[in-house]
């Protein structure tokens, strides 16, 4: 019988690592599911839980049009309801709250903790209480059953096994500018939950209602609803509520089935619903007319855009995302005075959201008042960190010679996979190289067929390098200590970012294994300055 490659017994005892691994977190980490009482793994604890969605919460509501101010009763009486099915669920003792979003998209969201948002287009569609508690109550079930934390222990669990056999793998294709910390609340609030989670919360979710004395038959009224609209390719709940809770009609059976377990009856609450969402609805024209005047935008039609802002503020004179869209067009076509004023009245109407201090820090900068920017753009952090405000905060510091900070702001910004996070990475690659040139290139031998030895230099900088200089060094075989090296040696032109150059080195080996004794330092490369650059 053949003995097994050196390859695989490799693999099979990477395989036995990652067994280890795996039963080891699997013994210390099993529990058992407060809301279906079934054993399962648990590496998240319930503070790790309430502390990812405190710190989570509130970037991702500044990444989600932010909350809705204006009516303060209306929300109030959303966060009524929620506390009233949180109330009898299985995890009454997590710290919940409720908030409704100015976001026109029908959608609702759950982070770990019980962290819950509605957006204000989901008000618009349900026409009783008890639909708002059936959603509620469905969003409830996915804090209490923790199905946030579960999907990021299942994260956990396979990056330790990817680890173990030698697989790394990083999602960095971001569709936004949310950086640092906060895309973690962008990836919870995207990320779709599975059949087995959501039919959980299906059947929990119309038992908290019936236990709150709402009537569970508007769950299967609601979930009927939610089949017609997909059926019809309505445009607006598929880019929200159902791209993470798609409705079927094995969901509406399902719902029936548990209606049929529990019974009907209890209060619809249609009456109260349309009073206390009367105000919402009536200003539903005014929010059409800014989101329609947003798509204008897009297209470079300023004007239409200008005639639907001033129709939405005609609807709602007390919403500031209108006068900030009266300031985009402004900076549209260079008018940074005008610009600056839109800006300015949307903060006075509210100032906890990160848009129109970005913008006014934008604006100003690209007008040469960086020291007047400064402020804008740190408050804009301090609510949403972003690619272009850490982008700008770099330049700013770099202007004032504090390259520590700048890089620091740059790399942050370089998280971001956009033509900013780029430009950024560049910027920090600029300032750290000249300091930490090892940090961005690797080196080493290559022999030929003919046993030709090559100094090679992998390019992993963001930008091109030139002017590399190498040295080889021989190492004895036995000893380890170096016995001879070569004089500087220098590789021609330019060498691309993720490329490699190389130079012979005049030397001729037997085989791999001799070649393994000749390592290659780096002693001198510079970045290729571009016109930008200067």
């Amino acid at each position: 019988m053949s003995q097994p490659s050196l390859t695989q017994g490799y693999i099979s005892k990477l395989w036995r690592i990652t067994l280890a691994i795996t039963l080891a977190m699997t013994l210390a980490a099993c529990g058992t599911n407060p809301v279906t009482k079934k054993r399962e793994f648990q590496f998240v604890s319930q503070d790790k839980e309430i502390a990812i969605g405190k710190q989570n919460y509130s970037p991702a509501r500044q990444s989600q049009g932010g909350d809705y101010v204006i009516d303060p009763e209306l929300t109030a009486y959303v966060q009524g309801i929620g506390k009233r099915l949180a109330a009898v669920s299985d995890r009454p003792e997590l710290p919940y709250e409720f908030v409704v979003l100015n976001h026109s998209v029908p959608n609702a969201w759950a982070m770990p903790g019980g962290k819950i948002a509605f957006n204000r287009g989901l008000l618009y569609e349900l026409n009783s209480e008890a639909e708002l508690a059936a959603v509620m109550g469905h969003e409830i079930v996915h804090a209490a059953a923790r199905h946030g934390a579960k999907s990021m222990e299942r994260g956990v669990l396979m990056q330790a096994g990817m680890i173990a056999v030698g697989i790394g793998a990083q999602n960095t294709d971001y569709a936004n500018l949310i950086v640092g910390g906060s895309q973690v609340g962008a990836q919870l609030i995207s990320s779709k939950y599975g059949r087995d989670a959501e039919s959980e919360s299906d059947y929990y979710g119309m038992l908290y209602m019936k236990k709150a004395g709402y009537d569970p038959a508007a769950a299967v009224k609601l979930q009927e609803t939610f089949v017609r609209l997909s059926e019809g390719r309505k445009s607006d709940f598929i880019s929200g509520l159902f791209a993470s809770h798609p409705p079927s009609q094995k969901r509406v059976a399902d719902n029936k089935i548990t209606l049929a377990k529990i019974g009907a009856g209890g209060e619809m609450g249609v009456e109260t619903y349309a009073k206390k969402v009367g105000k919402l609805k009536a200003t539903q024209s005014a929010y059409k007319a800014y989101d329609d005047g947003v798509a204008a935008l897009k297209k470079e039609d300023t004007a239409t855009a200008v005639k639907l802002a001033k129709k939405a503020i005609a609807g709602e004179p007390r919403e500031a995302r209108f006068q900030e869209l009266l300031g985009d067009i402004a900076l549209t076509k260079k008018d940074t005075k005008t610009a600056l004023s839109y800006y300015a009245k949307a903060i006075k109407m509210q100032p906890n959201y990160f848009k129109p201090h970005l913008h006014s820090g934008i604006a100003l900068f690209n007008s040469g008042k960086k020291s007047q920017a400064e402020p804008y753009l740190k408050r804009a952090n301090e609510l949403l960190p972003t690619a272009p405000g850490h982008a700008l905060l770099g330049q700013i510091a770099e202007g004032r010679g504090e390259t520590d900070l700048a890089l620091k702001h740059y790399q942050v910004a370089a998280s971001s996979n956009s033509t900013i996070g780029k430009e950024a990475t560049a910027r920090a690659t600029r300032l750290d190289f000249p300091r930490n040139p090892g940090k961005y290139m690797k080196s080493g031998v290559l022999a030929d067929n003919r046993g030709n030895l090559f100094a090679v230099v992998q390019n992993g900088a963001a930008v091109a390098i030139e002017g590399v200089q190498v040295r080889v060094v021989k190492y004895d075989s036995k000893t380890g200590r170096a016995v001879s090296q070569t004089r500087p040696m220098s590789i021609r032109g330019v060498i691309e970012s993720g490329k490699r150059g190389q130079v012979g080195i005049g030397v001729r080996v037997k085989d791999q294994q001799e070649a393994r004794y000749y390592k290659v330092a780096v002693e001198a490369a510079k970045l290729v300055e571009t016109p930008a650059a200067k």
